[in-house]
């Protein structure tokens, strides 16, 4: 079985690349760093890649708002081919920025296939940056980056991850589509309702934490599950919690297992 390829993306304020790099890597994927720009220059760069990621960061500055000059680079020069990577069987995988850069977009949530934007990324509830761990839950059978019931511990970094829909008709699809794909989850309950803050540090109705595409090859989380790759990684590591049973690397290898299946 060949490896499996993967890109991981940069621009100006891209500052978690080298975390993804590294969480692809020990997922047993040969990734490679390369610039937004370059990608836009040649997009049939995209060919041999089974996994694009775009990684977490401050994108431009988020000077306008959280991912929109990137989001608008992509729509300008890169949506099309990437679409068709996808529709091809490749995955995309949107942390943090990278998932607001996807939201705003249009590739996610994306119910209908039309490309129109029908959600986006507003401030925190708290109305400040919040940077903590929390824990995901997988709530989805239909994503290729996740088995529905996983739990994940990672930490979460930034100041608009309230993932709020369009209207009413967005949230159902999507429901019926299966792609609430993550939830915050209260870690001293077993089962009960989504959490509340501080667990839901943003506000986000439903818990949502991330969300995936009508194929489940597209998904996007604001948490990082790339700071959690290595045993050490989690907080309570010295206590015997975290490791490969909610750590971050699971999201990796699922999707290298799913990019190797791929025509």
């Amino acid at each position: 079985m060949s490896t499996v390829r993967a890109l991981v993306l940069r621009s100006a304020g891209t500052n978690c690349d080298a975390e993804a790099v590294h969480a692809l890597r020990k997922a047993g994927a040969a990734p490679d760093l390369v610039h937004l720009h370059e990608l836009i220059e040649s997009p049939q760069r995209l060919q041999p890649y089974g996994i694009v990621v775009f990684p977490g960061g401050f994108s431009y500055g988020d000077d306008i708002a959280s991912g929109a000059v990137y989001a608008v680079e992509m729509r300008r020069g890169l949506l099309p081919a990437l679409r068709a990577h996808v529709a091809d069987g490749a995955l995309a995988l949107g942390i943090c920025n990278g998932f607001q850069i996807l939201v705003r977009a249009g590739l996610l949530p994306d119910t209908c296939g039309s490309g129109v934007p029908e959600a986006t990324l507003l401030w925190n509830e708290s109305n400040q940056f919040e940077c903590r761990w929390v824990r995901l839950e997988a709530t989805t059978d239909r994503c290729a980056f996740l088995q529905r019931g996983q739990v994940i511990d990672c930490p979460v970094a930034h100041g608009e991850g309230r993932f709020v829909v369009a209207d009413a008709s967005v949230r159902e699809r999507m429901i019926a589509n299966g792609q609430l794909a993550l939830r915050y989850v209260d870690p001293s309950r077993d089962a009960g309702p989504p959490a509340a803050y501080p667990w839901n540090p943003n506000g986000s109705p439903d818990g949502i934490a991330g969300v995936c595409d009508t194929t489940g090859r597209v998904l996007g989380l604001m948490p990082h599950p790339e700071r959690n790759i290595e045993s050490w990684h989690h907080p309570r590591w010295t206590r015997g919690e975290g490791g490969e049973a909610t750590g971050g690397l699971a999201v990796f290898r699922n999707a290298v297992r799913a990019a190797s299946q791929r025509g």
